[in-house]
């Protein structure tokens, strides 16, 4: 039985994900929502009920705590605390349609704690299965470390699926993403506020967060130019591995022993190549874009760049945007080191690049999708008052609108493109001089 039981929860994590990817007609979601309703009703002929339960982050039955899941199934996990929910009962004559109602409610409701779960689940005929009650909202002053908490739970799925690949393994496609598409969610348009808050303590994840950051950036473009969400979500699993090839040398390198040779630091330069071969190996699984993207992403837009081919043409528009956030997140990461690159000076050495590595026309609508000084951005106006930017103006991209947070007397929310005398001085580095404003966030 505990066997069974650990199958059917695979099968209901797949059945989410389905069910956040597709729509309730969609072969996909049917297929996986047919494969969980097919182990539960096996489950279900020996027993009047199955309740299920989320005790100290890990999933439980009656007595018995699945700690050996936890990897596995930890997408399942977050997703039912993230919605509230502590236990959900699978009773004996369950039906199909209504376990199909019941994912596609936990997989598409939004604001899913605010819901009465009873009423929702007698308006749709949802007799044989129970949520728990719901956990209190999450007070204002611990949003930050859920925020952090979420980001590293998304970095933790990355690294699992990077390293897949990189160890020559099968990937579960459907989980990474799902995985991708809550990072979607999550955190999009959130960029700056990451940078802000999350340092990361594990050391073999730090590898992933430029990559997760990639994703997270391309994606926000993306959505932002009109793309429609599956194209989004693809545009975002390339960014996740443009770089294979490069974090495959690496690795290697890392592990040799011993100098290393010029040649070997030269053979950097080929990881296009390599990663295009790696990714190959995937294409029945990641599709095209992660092979076109991983060849291109150095081509540059004035094609000066690398791989050398005989007939060059323009880049694809994903490998364009993919290439630009690359820049711009490895520029942000800088300023953890000694050198500092706020966001003004970022804005001023990526325009010297417009017509030339980046496309001009993109370039322009980035940064009025985000800003010369993005959402989250702590900064000091011209009256000396500090602030944290709230708002983008697309028309005013320096000119955004502001929280005023230091001193007291002049909090409040002010829109900077309708003042005439006040105006951004300078960003003030959140692991510095900013670190103690942070808290008034």
């Amino acid at each position: 039985m505990l066997d069974k039981i650990k199958t059917s929860l695979f099968y209901f994590m797949n059945a989410i994900q389905a069910g956040k990817l597709y729509t309730e007609e969609h072969p996909k979601f049917q297929e996986f929502s047919t494969r969980f309703f097919t182990s539960l009703d096996e489950i279900l002929t020996s027993r009047k009920e199955l309740i299920i339960g989320i005790v100290d982050h890990e999933l439980a039955w009656e007595d018995q705590i699945f700690f050996d899941l936890s990897r596995g199934l930890r997408g399942l996990i977050n997703f039912l605390e993230e919605s509230g929910i502590q236990r959900i009962v699978f009773q004996r004559g369950l039906r199909d349609e209504e376990l199909r109602s019941f994912i596609a409610f936990l997989a598409r409701t939004k604001r899913l704690k605010e819901i009465d779960h009873d009423e929702y689940f007698s308006l749709h005929g949802i007799q044989n299965i129970r949520a728990g009650r719901l956990k209190s909202l999450v007070e204002v002053k611990g949003q930050a470390e859920e925020m952090v908490k979420q980001y590293e739970g998304s970095l933790e799925s990355v690294a699992s699926s990077m390293n897949q690949v990189l160890n020559e393994e099968e990937i579960d496609y459907l989980d990474l993403r799902f995985n991708i598409l809550n990072v979607m969610e999550n955190f999009m348009g959130r960029h700056q506020e990451l940078l802000n808050l999350v340092t990361v303590k594990n050391r073999d994840l730090t590898t992933f967060v430029h990559l997760l950051n990639v994703s997270l950036l391309s994606m926000f473009v993306a959505s932002k130019l009109g793309f429609g969400k599956d194209d989004v979500l693809d545009i975002g699993i390339a960014a996740l591995y443009h770089d294979i090839g490069k974090l495959s040398i690496s690795l290697k390198i890392l592990q040799k022993k011993g100098k290393l040779a010029d040649q070997e630091f030269t053979h950097m330069k080929d990881h296009t190549l390599l990663g295009t071969k790696i990714l190959y190996q995937y294409k029945e699984t990641l599709g095209i874009m992660p092979i076109v993207t991983a060849f291109e992403h150095h081509l540059r837009y004035d094609l000066k760049g690398y791989p050398k081919v005989a007939y060059p043409q323009k880049p694809h528009i994903a490998s364009l945007i993919i290439s630009m956030c690359d820049v711009y997140d490895a520029l942000a990461q800088k300023r953890t080191y000694k050198k500092d690159y706020p966001p003004d000076k970022i804005y001023e050495l990526m325009i010297k690049e417009k017509g030339k590595l980046f496309d001009p026309q993109l370039l322009e609508r980035f940064f009025q999708f985000i800003g010369v000084w993005p959402v989250g951005t702590l900064v000091t106006l011209s009256d000396r008052s500090v602030a944290v930017v709230r708002e983008t103006n697309e028309q005013a991209i320096f000119s955004p609108l502001v929280e005023v947070l230091s001193p007291k007397k002049k909090q409040g929310r002010v829109n900077l493109k309708e003042s005439e005398d006040l105006k951004i001085s300078k960003a003030l580095n959140p692991l510095g001089s900013g670190n103690k404003y942070l808290k008034m966030i």
